[in-house]
């Protein structure tokens, strides 16, 4: 009996340890509200009054990578948020916040949406909140068709070089719209009417540099990641809000500049990225950086 009472007591000791490290943890939900123009997003709305020519859109895309989330001490250290692996919008430090649901204009969405980020903190108290628009620069680059969810979505990638669409915004605009065809085919077997690009909002890394076009990348000149810092933040109460038209307010989303991709792809030289970069918190072109515009809290 002695070294039955032995052993179950050095079991228990080997055991209390992970205990107490679950009992000093406590679960964390991050809420994010996806708007548009000040109103809650849908994919079966229009909006009005968007950029400097108050253009009517349609919202066909709305989906964002959030990485790094940590919430705030109050005497403003951070301690970072271990994210709970679901196999779906998170993996490592990244999670992916999804608005469309494949439904109205939204047709190459998909049906599942994501608005809260997930995880655990030690027990404490916290005030505030920081994160980073974006995907880190060690899961960038890789392939996404072997990648995990959430980073296994082409439509969120252009090439892995390059790596992440880290905010994928598509617009249907009063100037930009985007028209579906019927098939029917016009003179000569010519779709019978051409199908506008609209105008993109995607955000990303670029400038990117690698030895040989076979190895990844080593460097960035444009990392495009926004960090965002809230000193006053409560999981409990408050709601991290996005609102993409925020800053589109002095872009013209009704016309394009020449020769460049549809709307602002964060890619050097295009004049439709100098006004929507800046309201990012992000230097573009020789201009400053703004205050971010993007993200605020409710």
């Amino acid at each position: 009996m002695r070294h039955l009472t032995s052993a179950l007591l050095a079991a228990a000791m080997l055991i209390a340890p992970s205990a107490a490290s679950a009992n000093d943890r406590q679960p964390v939900a991050i809420r994010f509200a996806g708007e548009f123009a000040g109103k809650p997003f849908s994919c079966t709305e229009r909006y009005s009054g968007i950029g400097t020519t108050g253009s009517t859109v349609s919202v066909t895309d709305y989906r964002l990578y959030v990485s790094e989330v940590a919430l705030l001490r109050a005497d403003g250290s951070a301690v970072f948020v271990d994210l709970d692996q679901d196999g779906r919008w998170q993996h490592q430090n990244v999670a992916l916040l999804d608005f469309e649901n494949g439904q109205g204009a939204c047709t190459n969405g998909t049906a599942a949406t994501n608005d809260t980020i997930r995880g655990s903190v030690p027990r404490g108290d916290y005030v505030g909140l920081v994160l980073t628009v974006g995907v880190p620069f060690a899961l960038n680059h890789a392939d996404p068709t072997l990648a995990p969810s959430p980073l296994n979505l082409t439509a969120m990638f252009w090439n892995w070089q390059v790596g992440y669409k880290f905010i994928k915004v598509d617009l249907s605009t009063a100037g930009q719209p985007v028209r579906q065809t019927d098939g029917a085919a016009g003179h000569g077997g010519a779709p019978a009417a051409a199908t506008p690009s609209g105008w993109s909002l995607h955000l990303g890394s670029t400038v990117c540099t690698a030895p040989s076009r076979t190895q990844a990348p080593t460097q960035c000149t444009h990392s495009n990641r926004i960090a965002v810092r809230f000193a006053r933040f409560d999981a409990a109460r408050n709601v991290v809000v996005i609102d993409p038209a925020r800053v589109l307010a002095k872009a013209n989303v009704d016309t394009n500049a020449p020769e460049t991709p549809a709307g602002c792809m964060s890619f050097p030289n295009d004049a439709d990225c100098l006004t929507v970069m800046a309201a990012m918190g992000l230097a573009y072109g020789g201009q400053p950086a703004a205050a971010q515009e993007l993200l605020s809290v409710r």
